[in-house]
């Protein structure tokens, strides 16, 4: 079971959110919460594995929650869901450690994808939002000011197959969608990802191909 924690200030929201995550059978909301402060204070005892995190909230923002869970609890990952995409707060949410970023007209099937998927490792961002942080990147890695601060060389070269790979990573696609895209299978796919990581010294998908883009791999 995948445990949730929902945190939305609205109280419509936090019950709609528990009644489609509670129809997934591998699915368990262990709290509501209504604010920040109370959102801490829920995945401290609940210790939940995946946290649906609203940003605009009383008492203690979205943003602020995040970094203080993430800081007390390695286990949890943050989904960010929310019905703002400026650019400084889809940043905010990134450098305070979410591994998700979803507008709240998502889907549900998109919704429960994205977190079986961060809780399996992966990030995931609303492509809206995933265009802006790309392209904010891309900015600041060409800034003068910037440009003397390139990531580490590579480990070694990435093959063909890799960059094949990290561009479908780039485009959003699971495992499983990569691997029927390239006739892999999602077992290989996994182990191409963990190499790519390793080569482009990122901690995970969204990192891999920021740095990717940094060093010319792929463009958008």
């Amino acid at each position: 079971m995948i445990t949730i924690l929902i945190v939305d200030d609205q109280e419509i929201v936090r019950q709609g959110l528990g009644i489609i995550l509670r129809a997934q059978s591998d699915f368990q909301v262990v709290a509501l919460a209504e604010d920040g402060e109370r959102a801490l204070e829920l995945a401290r005892e609940h210790q939940p594995d995946v946290v649906l995190m609203d940003i605009k909230m009383p008492r203690l923002n979205g943003i602020q929650a995040t970094q203080k869970i993430l800081q007390a609890s390695k286990a949890t990952q943050v989904i960010i869901l929310t019905t703002f995409d400026t650019d400084e707060l889809i940043f905010a949410g990134i450098r305070a450690g979410a591994k998700g970023y979803l507008l709240k007209d998502a889907p549900s099937q998109v919704l429960t994808d994205a977190i079986r998927r961060v809780h399996a490792g992966e990030s995931i961002l609303n492509p809206t939002v995933a265009r802006k942080m790309l392209e904010e990147f891309k900015r600041v890695s060409q800034s003068p000011i910037t440009t003397g601060r390139t990531p580490s060389p590579l480990l070694e070269k990435l093959t063909e197959r890799e960059v094949e790979i990290l561009q479908s990573m780039m485009n959003g696609l699971a495992n499983k969608e990569i691997g029927v895209k390239l006739n892999l299978a999602e077992g290989t796919v996994k182990n191409h990802v963990s190499t790519i990581l390793a080569k482009l010294h990122a901690n995970d998908r969204t990192q891999a191909v920021v740095n990717a883009l940094r060093q010319g791999i792929v463009e958008l």
